[in-house]
């Protein structure tokens, strides 16, 4: 996910761009529930018409990345077997770089070295977040749960 790697950083959507994508999203959804397995595509520009056929799969991706830009969101495409950087897992987790390497460091997420660089597989990263939201979930279903039986109104 390296700037070299994957091209340069997202931009913020315009609100010309959050407002296409809107509309573009809403129109596409529809077609959603054809289940066909691949859709066929017409794409205007300068007046030629071009046919494309897209896999489902890559149809619904397109379809979340305009979902995405709709609510203001900056999108990158990554695949799930690149490697990032410390630094950009950090931002993906929210969280600083010092307590990322902490994690490494307690084994808490895969990863390999590069000279003395660490690399993160994306699918490892992916992989550590989904788990660490569910026990969150989780531990807030408890609380939840405490919450109400002690009659605090939760």
């Amino acid at each position: 996910m390296s700037n070299k790697a994957q091209g340069s950083l997202p931009l913020l959507p315009s609100a010309v761009d959050i407002e296409l994508a809107k509309e573009s999203s809403r129109a596409l959804s529809m077609i959603l529930a054809t289940k066909e397995e691949v859709q066929k595509v017409t794409i205007q520009s300068d007046g030629e018409k071009t046919k494309v056929e897209l896999p489902m799969s890559a149809f619904r991706l397109f379809i979340d990345i305009l979902a995405n830009l709709s609510q203001g969101n900056a999108v990158q495409v990554v695949p799930v077997h690149a490697e990032i950087t410390t630094q950009e897992a950090a931002d993906l987790l929210m969280v600083s770089r010092p307590y990322f390497i902490k994690l490494l460091d307690e084994n808490k997420i895969p990863y390999r070295k590069v000279g003395t660089h660490r690399r993160i597989r994306y699918s490892d990263l992916l992989d550590f977040k989904n788990n660490e939201e569910q026990l969150r979930e989780a531990a807030l279903d408890e609380l939840a749960a405490q919450a109400q039986k002690l009659g605090m109104g939760y």
